[in-house]
Protein backbone atom coordinates (compact mmCIF):
# COMPACT_ATOMS: atom_id res chain seq x y z
CA UNK A 1 0.00 0.00 0.00
CA UNK A 2 1.15 3.16 -0.84
CA UNK A 3 2.39 6.10 1.89
CA UNK A 4 3.29 9.32 1.96
CA UNK A 5 5.74 11.31 4.54
CA UNK A 6 2.68 14.15 6.22
CA UNK A 7 4.03 17.06 8.30
CA UNK A 8 0.68 17.26 9.48
CA UNK A 9 -3.17 17.32 9.04
CA UNK A 10 -5.27 20.13 10.63
CA UNK A 11 -8.69 21.37 9.82
CA UNK A 12 -8.85 25.48 9.46
CA UNK A 13 -9.78 27.87 7.36
CA UNK A 14 -9.17 28.56 4.21
CA UNK A 15 -7.16 31.63 3.40
CA UNK A 16 -6.45 31.40 0.03
CA UNK A 17 -7.57 30.50 -3.41
CA UNK A 18 -10.95 29.78 -4.97
CA UNK A 19 -12.26 28.19 -1.62
CA UNK A 20 -11.07 30.94 0.78
CA UNK A 21 -13.20 31.16 3.70
CA UNK A 22 -14.12 27.68 4.03
CA UNK A 23 -13.69 25.24 6.54
CA UNK A 24 -10.95 23.06 5.07
CA UNK A 25 -8.82 19.93 6.15
CA UNK A 26 -5.57 20.87 5.37
CA UNK A 27 -2.77 18.01 4.31
CA UNK A 28 0.53 19.07 4.43
CA UNK A 29 2.97 16.37 3.04
CA UNK A 30 6.79 16.88 3.70
CA UNK A 31 9.67 18.13 1.54
CA UNK A 32 10.34 20.80 -1.18
CA UNK A 33 12.97 21.15 -3.54
CA UNK A 34 12.44 24.91 -3.44
CA UNK A 35 13.76 27.29 -1.29
CA UNK A 36 11.40 30.61 -1.84
CA UNK A 37 12.63 33.74 0.08
CA UNK A 38 9.31 34.41 1.94
CA UNK A 39 8.80 30.75 2.87
CA UNK A 40 6.46 30.59 5.80
CA UNK A 41 6.29 26.76 5.96
CA UNK A 42 9.83 25.31 6.32
CA UNK A 43 8.67 23.52 8.86
CA UNK A 44 7.56 20.93 6.45
CA UNK A 45 11.03 20.35 4.59
CA UNK A 46 12.32 17.91 6.83
CA UNK A 47 10.81 15.49 9.17
CA UNK A 48 7.23 14.19 9.09
CA UNK A 49 5.72 10.90 9.56
CA UNK A 50 4.57 8.08 7.21
CA UNK A 51 0.90 7.65 6.38
CA UNK A 52 -1.10 5.22 4.58
CA UNK A 53 -3.75 6.39 1.98
CA UNK A 54 -6.28 4.61 4.09
CA UNK A 55 -5.01 6.22 7.06
CA UNK A 56 -5.37 10.00 5.13
CA UNK A 57 -9.18 8.71 3.83
CA UNK A 58 -10.02 7.84 7.30
CA UNK A 59 -8.78 11.48 8.75
CA UNK A 60 -10.93 12.88 5.64
CA UNK A 61 -13.81 10.88 6.92
CA UNK A 62 -13.61 12.45 10.24
CA UNK A 63 -13.43 15.96 8.78
CA UNK A 64 -16.12 16.30 6.29
CA UNK A 65 -14.45 19.73 5.12
CA UNK A 66 -12.75 20.80 1.49
CA UNK A 67 -9.52 19.05 1.40
CA UNK A 68 -6.15 20.85 0.63
CA UNK A 69 -3.35 18.98 -0.33
CA UNK A 70 -0.17 21.18 0.12
CA UNK A 71 3.41 21.36 1.40
CA UNK A 72 6.04 21.84 1.19
CA UNK A 73 6.02 20.81 -2.16
CA UNK A 74 3.41 17.95 -2.33
CA UNK A 75 4.06 16.45 -5.74
CA UNK A 76 7.81 15.83 -4.80
CA UNK A 77 5.77 12.73 -3.45
CA UNK A 78 4.90 10.46 -6.14
CA UNK A 79 2.48 9.01 -4.26
CA UNK A 80 0.77 11.81 -4.22
CA UNK A 81 -0.92 11.57 -7.47
CA UNK A 82 -3.12 8.28 -5.89
CA UNK A 83 -3.93 10.46 -2.85
CA UNK A 84 -5.35 13.14 -5.07
CA UNK A 85 -7.45 10.34 -6.86
CA UNK A 86 -8.58 8.68 -3.66
CA UNK A 87 -9.72 11.63 -2.14
CA UNK A 88 -11.77 12.24 -5.87
CA UNK A 89 -12.92 9.19 -5.90
CA UNK A 90 -14.12 9.21 -2.44
CA UNK A 91 -16.54 12.02 -3.46
CA UNK A 92 -14.57 14.95 -1.94
CA UNK A 93 -14.05 18.64 -2.97
CA UNK A 94 -10.20 18.58 -3.68
CA UNK A 95 -7.70 21.57 -4.12
CA UNK A 96 -3.78 20.89 -4.60
CA UNK A 97 -1.11 24.14 -3.47
CA UNK A 98 1.99 23.26 -5.61
CA UNK A 99 4.50 25.16 -7.17
CA UNK A 100 4.98 25.93 -11.31
CA UNK A 101 8.22 23.82 -10.78
CA UNK A 102 6.78 20.23 -11.13
CA UNK A 103 4.47 18.74 -13.95
CA UNK A 104 0.77 19.03 -13.05
CA UNK A 105 -0.87 17.93 -16.16
CA UNK A 106 -0.75 14.09 -14.42
CA UNK A 107 -3.03 15.43 -11.44
CA UNK A 108 -6.81 14.23 -11.60
CA UNK A 109 -8.84 16.73 -13.36
CA UNK A 110 -11.08 16.73 -10.74
CA UNK A 111 -8.83 18.59 -8.68
CA UNK A 112 -8.36 22.21 -8.68
CA UNK A 113 -4.69 22.85 -8.91
CA UNK A 114 -3.79 25.78 -7.47
CA UNK A 115 0.18 26.76 -9.60
CA UNK A 116 2.55 29.54 -7.52
CA UNK A 117 4.17 30.51 -10.39
CA UNK A 118 7.88 31.99 -8.53
CA UNK A 119 8.60 35.11 -9.58
CA UNK A 120 12.34 36.82 -9.86
CA UNK A 121 12.60 38.07 -6.33
CA UNK A 122 11.22 34.27 -4.59
CA UNK A 123 14.67 33.48 -5.52
CA UNK A 124 13.24 30.28 -7.70
CA UNK A 125 11.88 31.93 -11.08
CA UNK A 126 14.13 30.07 -12.88
CA UNK A 127 12.57 26.71 -11.53
CA UNK A 128 9.22 27.47 -13.63
CA UNK A 129 7.83 24.95 -15.80
CA UNK A 130 5.89 27.58 -18.25
CA UNK A 131 4.13 24.32 -19.64
CA UNK A 132 2.30 24.37 -16.60
CA UNK A 133 0.24 27.26 -18.47
CA UNK A 134 -0.83 25.08 -21.12
CA UNK A 135 -2.83 22.43 -19.49
CA UNK A 136 -4.61 24.74 -17.13
CA UNK A 137 -8.63 25.23 -16.89
CA UNK A 138 -11.38 26.92 -15.45
CA UNK A 139 -10.91 24.78 -12.58
CA UNK A 140 -7.53 25.74 -11.75
CA UNK A 141 -6.00 28.44 -10.23
CA UNK A 142 -2.50 30.62 -11.19
CA UNK A 143 -1.03 32.19 -8.13
CA UNK A 144 1.50 35.26 -8.22
CA UNK A 145 3.30 35.60 -4.52
CA UNK A 146 4.76 39.19 -5.15
CA UNK A 147 7.43 40.51 -3.06
CA UNK A 148 7.83 44.11 -5.04
CA UNK A 149 6.62 46.56 -7.63
CA UNK A 150 8.97 44.85 -9.71
CA UNK A 151 7.49 41.34 -8.98
CA UNK A 152 4.45 43.12 -10.23
CA UNK A 153 5.00 44.01 -13.03
CA UNK A 154 6.85 41.06 -14.54
CA UNK A 155 3.44 39.19 -13.55
CA UNK A 156 1.94 41.64 -15.33
CA UNK A 157 4.20 41.34 -18.51
CA UNK A 158 3.90 37.62 -18.17
CA UNK A 159 0.33 37.91 -18.83
CA UNK A 160 -0.33 40.52 -21.01
CA UNK A 161 2.41 38.54 -23.96
CA UNK A 162 0.81 35.24 -23.48
CA UNK A 163 -0.84 34.57 -26.97
CA UNK A 164 -4.37 33.45 -25.35
CA UNK A 165 -6.20 34.77 -22.22
CA UNK A 166 -5.49 31.72 -19.69
CA UNK A 167 -8.69 29.78 -19.06
CA UNK A 168 -7.57 29.98 -15.68
CA UNK A 169 -8.55 32.06 -12.34
CA UNK A 170 -5.08 34.14 -11.49
CA UNK A 171 -4.44 35.35 -7.96
CA UNK A 172 -1.87 38.24 -7.32
CA UNK A 173 -1.19 38.03 -3.53
CA UNK A 174 1.32 40.50 -1.77
CA UNK A 175 4.01 38.95 0.27
CA UNK A 176 3.40 39.18 4.08
CA UNK A 177 4.77 42.32 5.75
CA UNK A 178 6.24 43.10 2.17
CA UNK A 179 3.39 44.47 -0.04
CA UNK A 180 0.74 46.47 1.13
CA UNK A 181 -2.75 44.78 0.30
CA UNK A 182 -3.62 48.27 -0.98
CA UNK A 183 -1.06 49.04 -2.66
CA UNK A 184 -1.40 46.10 -4.76
CA UNK A 185 -5.16 46.97 -5.24
CA UNK A 186 -4.30 50.05 -6.30
CA UNK A 187 -1.77 48.41 -8.98
CA UNK A 188 -4.17 46.05 -10.31
CA UNK A 189 -6.81 48.82 -10.74
CA UNK A 190 -4.38 51.06 -12.66
CA UNK A 191 -3.39 48.78 -15.35
CA UNK A 192 -7.12 47.34 -15.31
CA UNK A 193 -5.58 43.65 -15.27
CA UNK A 194 -8.15 40.72 -14.65
CA UNK A 195 -6.91 39.57 -12.07
CA UNK A 196 -8.19 38.63 -8.55
CA UNK A 197 -6.52 40.52 -4.95
CA UNK A 198 -6.00 37.81 -2.61
CA UNK A 199 -4.88 38.27 0.97
CA UNK A 200 -3.86 35.69 3.14
CA UNK A 201 -7.05 35.34 5.28
CA UNK A 202 -5.82 32.74 8.03
CA UNK A 203 -2.98 35.49 8.60
CA UNK A 204 -5.65 38.25 9.33
CA UNK A 205 -7.16 35.86 11.71
CA UNK A 206 -4.26 33.86 13.49
CA UNK A 207 -0.86 35.49 12.06
CA UNK A 208 2.20 33.00 11.31
CA UNK A 209 0.76 30.49 14.05
CA UNK A 210 1.79 27.25 12.62
CA UNK A 211 -0.67 24.71 11.63
CA UNK A 212 -3.65 27.10 11.22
Amino acid sequence: MSRLKVTETFVSIQGEADAVGWPTLFIRLTGCPLRCVYCDTQYSFYGGEWRTLDELLVIARDSRAHVCVTGGEPLAQKACLELLAALCEAGYSVSLETSGALDVAAVDPRVSRVVDLKTPESGEVKRNQLENLDVLTSHDQLKFVLCSRADYEWARDLLRDLPVPLPAQVLFSPVWGQVEPRELADWILADRLPVRLQVQLHKYLWGNEPGR
